[in-house]
This record gives structure tokens, sequence and C-alpha cells, in this order.
């Protein structure tokens, strides 16, 4: 009985990227991201950043400095869909384009290593409803006038 009186500690999960612990994942640097397995990632870090994609990452620096603190800060609106999100973004908020309006991203440390444009979708999932006059073979009964 007293067992069941005691509470359980909560053990919350700690955060470990392709099986290396990231205690602190905004002191990771794209070299360090480059020694975890992976063929596409480090391809296309070594390539480097385009004008954009530095672009929004100095955006989203000057968002979060200017936020107050234990605050999120500012979204910032992109198109920059195919950005590898560094370690450096976490806990950012961003504006992405979807085609047709900009669905907002928190950045997340789960996301590391994705694309940018994986967190938001563009095409709208498909509610089926019922089927219209001459659709199905059920409907040949129903009168049309």
């Amino acid at each position: 009985m007293a067992e069941v009186e005691q509470k359980k500690q909560r053990i919350f999960r700690k955060f470990t990227y392709r099986g290396v612990d990231l205690d602190q994942p905004l002191d990771t640097s794209y070299e360090e991201l480059m020694q975890l397995p992976s063929a596409r990632l480090p391809r296309r870090l070594k390539r480097g950043l385009r004008r954009k994609r530095h672009s929004l990452l100095k955006r989203l620096r000057k968002a979060r400095k200017q936020a107050p603190p234990m605050e999120k800060p500012e979204v910032v609106k992109t198109h920059v869909r195919d950005l590898i999100i560094p370690p450096e973004m976490v806990g950012s908020m961003a504006g992405v384009y979807n085609g047709k309006t900009f669905s907002q991203v928190e950045i997340k440390p789960e996301m590391i290593g994705h694309y940018l444009g994986e967190s938001s979708i563009t095409c709208k999932p498909v509610k089926h409803g019922r089927p219209g006059i001459r659709a199905t073979h059920s409907s040949r009964f129903i009168p049309l006038k």
C-alpha cells in the first residue's frame, strides 16, 4: 500500500539525434551535423547555403534577439521550403508558404536535419462526402425528378 501512495516520478525522454545526445542543440555546428550518418544531408551542407537560405537564417537570428526573454520570437515569413533545419533554428517561428497561405511552424529539436517544407502541408486532405447523382450503381434508383 505504501508503494501505491508514493507518486511516480515523471521521466522525460532525452532528445537524441541519430543516436547522439544533443544537450545544447544550439551549440552544434554544421560540421558536427555532417559527421552524423546520412547521405543527402552532408552533401547538401558541403555545397553551402545559397543567398535566400542564408538571409532567412539571418532574419530568424534577428527575430530571436529582439524577442523578450522566455517568449516566442516573431514569425518570419518565407517561401524557402528546401532549407535543411540546422540546430541554431530550434525555438524559432517560421511562416512557411504552402502555395496559398503561410502556415506557422515552431521549430523543435526533432526537426533537425529535416527540410523546412516537410512541416507545412501543401495539399488539403480529401474529406469524402456523399456521392452525387449517377456516381455509383446505388444512385441509379434515386428518381431524377
